[in-house]
């Protein structure tokens, strides 16, 4: 398990820059971390993950890498050279992928950002995965997509708090699990699938917590951010 007091990533999906900017503002980087994704990085490019470090945020960068093995591997150089905190590829990419994505990033040395690997979708359900050609069920490709993830070499992937467990029972605590889908308690799922409150995300293993619209369009964001925070501490200190 890792030690880091800041479990919480802020999911930051905004289609107008300013307020992607102010809603930084409110947010406090001690007890979180941001998300970008593909909606503002198409949008703003890089310029706004520089933003965002400059107002003393750590950044996932969540664009889910998916081609043949040198194009990924040069585009996470190219999200180390912008200093992004993690990165993530898709891990149906295959090995060759992954670990021509390891070997690029070894090269930076303990500046390396965390690399992990996007297993199945949460927005994803079995009849999702059967139109692909996909006949397992979603434990168990997640648990197979993992398992080659880390021996490929990557740090973590990301799975449904649902997974978390079983992942963290196959590989062991050195491993990073990151999980979408995380919702307080009465809280709107949207378009998420398979979903989970973030005391049980934690219970069942998972080690950051990627949370979004019950913080970034909440009322009071901040308070949203804080109360969920306070649990998440809460939760940590009990299991200790």
């Amino acid at each position: 398990m890792i030690q880091d007091s800041s479990r919480l990533l802020i999911a930051m999906d905004f289609s107008d820059k300013n307020q992607a900017l102010a809603m930084a503002e409110t947010l406090d980087p001690k007890t979180c971390r941001l998300k970008v994704g593909k909606q503002m990085y198409t949008l703003f490019g890089p310029d706004l993950v520089k933003q965002f470090h400059a107002k003393g945020f750590e950044i996932f960068l969540d664009l889910k890498f998916h081609d043949i093995p040198n194009t990924v591997a040069k585009a996470c150089a190219a999200a180390a050279d912008l200093g992004v905190w993690m990165l993530n590829v898709h891990t149906s990419g295959g090995r060759k992928m992954m670990e021509a994505s390891v070997k690029e990033l070894q090269k930076f040395g303990t500046d390396a950002p965390l690399l992990i690997g996007v297993t199945v979708l949460t927005s994803m359900g079995t009849e999702d995965l059967l139109e692909t050609g996909i006949s397992s069920s979603i434990e168990a490709r997640v648990l197979m997509l993992a398992q080659l993830a880390q021996s490929s070499g990557l740090d973590g992937v990301v799975c449904s708090a649902h997974e978390a467990r079983l992942i963290r029972q196959a590989i062991g605590d050195d491993f990073l699990l990151v999980t979408p889908g995380i919702r307080p308690q009465g809280s709107d799922v949207g378009d998420q699938h398979r979903v989970m409150t973030p005391e049980k995300a934690l219970a069942a293993g998972a080690d950051y917590l990627v949370i979004g619209r019950p913080i970034t369009q909440a009322s009071d964001p901040l308070k949203a951010m804080c109360d969920i925070s306070d649990s998440i501490t809460s939760w940590l200190s009990n299991a200790n």
